[in-house]
């Protein structure tokens, strides 16, 4: 079996992960927060060194601010639905995930407006676009680090620059950067950062954060936790409402405390080598399309390409029964970055390899797609 996506959910994990998720599940299964026992106390103390770990990985300077959610697409909605009200404006992109893109949809119905920015073919934002579509309403700008199609690294210092020099808030979307390209959110000029777990960070499923700096305070999605009914409670206690996933946020931690163990620079460049394996490969095969930037140095570690004009369903299936090699296919649950790819609604094949793929996978992929495109 060759596991080739990684952009989805990454496997396998690092054994520390598998570990940790264990012992926890074994040893401390009190309710964090919930109570004084020695149980409870460990089951906390599990949730805030996640929580320092995020931080520490991310530059955040106060671990406060970080909140576990479940995944990516609630820290959007946290977000966006927290902090937008009627006759805000908001600058986006056409090449944003469902989560933000739906999640734009109903709050426009609510009275807010939208507008997006388009890339150049490759997949690239122009800073000067974004700044030019802010309005005096502007509230946020929300940018996909790194869209799940055309794989292309956004200038996100230059675009954060330009947005608070607007006065708006900068809401990045780091699903498919954070734990595989370095993310400093105060170089960077990032004011709101929505991640997930199980991606580059090694995290089970159903782990993720978002991370707002001091004086950003979206509502909560969720209401509940301790306290009064009356009591507001601080970040990040007032977007954790319920009991926490303490399993999964600490195998999360064990999964960034692996990241920065290894170091981001070492997996970036790692996974880049791999990457620009899998394009030299492709480019070299009669009928093959690639979507995005040519050079692995620009994009993250996935590439989306169609061949000889055939739908990305059955290649994947062929692929998985034929080759047992696992990759993605179809539209990615990001529709608008097809359309603007020009690959709606059919989609396309999505290889994504990983910190643990072999050189030696990558080969026997390409193999595979040359023997598909041959036929």
């Amino acid at each position: 079996m060759i596991y080739l996506d990684n952009a989805a959910t990454s496997f396998p994990k690092p054994e520390p992960v598998y570990r940790r998720i264990d012992e926890i599940l074994r040893k401390i299964s009190g309710n964090p927060g919930r109570a004084s026992h020695r149980m409870a106390l460990e089951a906390s103390r599990v949730i805030f060194k996640s929580r320092e770990l995020v931080a520490r990985l991310i530059n955040a300077p106060d671990s406060s601010r970080v909140a576990f959610t479940k995944n990516a697409t609630e820290a959007v909605n946290i977000a966006l639905k927290g902090l937008l009200k009627k006759g805000d404006h908001v600058v986006t992109t056409t090449f944003e995930h469902n989560c933000v893109v739906k999640t734009l949809a109903r709050l426009e119905r609510e009275g807010v407006s939208v507008s997006k920015v388009r890339p150049d073919k490759e997949g690239f934002l122009d800073v000067r676009d974004i700044a030019g579509a802010m309005r005096k309403t502007t509230k946020i700008v929300c940018v996909a680090h790194a869209s799940n199609v055309f794989g292309a690294i956004q200038d996100i210092s230059s675009i954060g620059r330009a947005v608070r020099e607007n006065g708006a808030l900068f809401l990045v979307d780091g699903a498919q950067t954070v734990g595989a390209v370095p993310v400093d959110v105060e170089s960077m000029n990032i004011d709101i950062l929505a991640a997930t777990g199980h991606k580059a960070l090694f995290g089970p499923q159903g782990t993720g954060f978002l991370y707002a700096r001091a004086g950003v305070e979206p509502d909560p999605l969720v209401d509940g936790g301790t306290g009064e009914i009356t009591s507001v409670l601080e970040m990040p206690e007032r977007l954790e409402a319920g009991t926490m996933n303490a399993p999964g946020v600490g195998g999360l931690g064990a999964g960034v405390e692996y990241v920065l163990n290894e170091g981001v620079e070492k997996i970036r460049v790692y996974e880049e080598g791999l990457v620009e394996g899998i394009l030299k490969g492709l480019k070299a095969i009669d009928g093959v399309s690639i979507i995005g930037p040519l050079d692995a140095r620009r994009r993250v570690g996935l590439v989306a390409f169609n061949v000889n004009g055939m739908v990305s369903a059955p290649v994947g299936t062929r692929l998985d029964d034929d080759f047992s090699i696992m990759v993605r296919c179809n539209t990615h649950c990001a529709p608008e970055a097809h359309r603007e790819a020009g690959t709606f609604p059919a989609g396309a094949v999505r290889v994504s390899p990983g910190y643990f793929t072999k050189p030696a996978e990558i080969e026997e992929f390409l193999r595979a797609i040359r023997t598909i495109a041959g036929k």
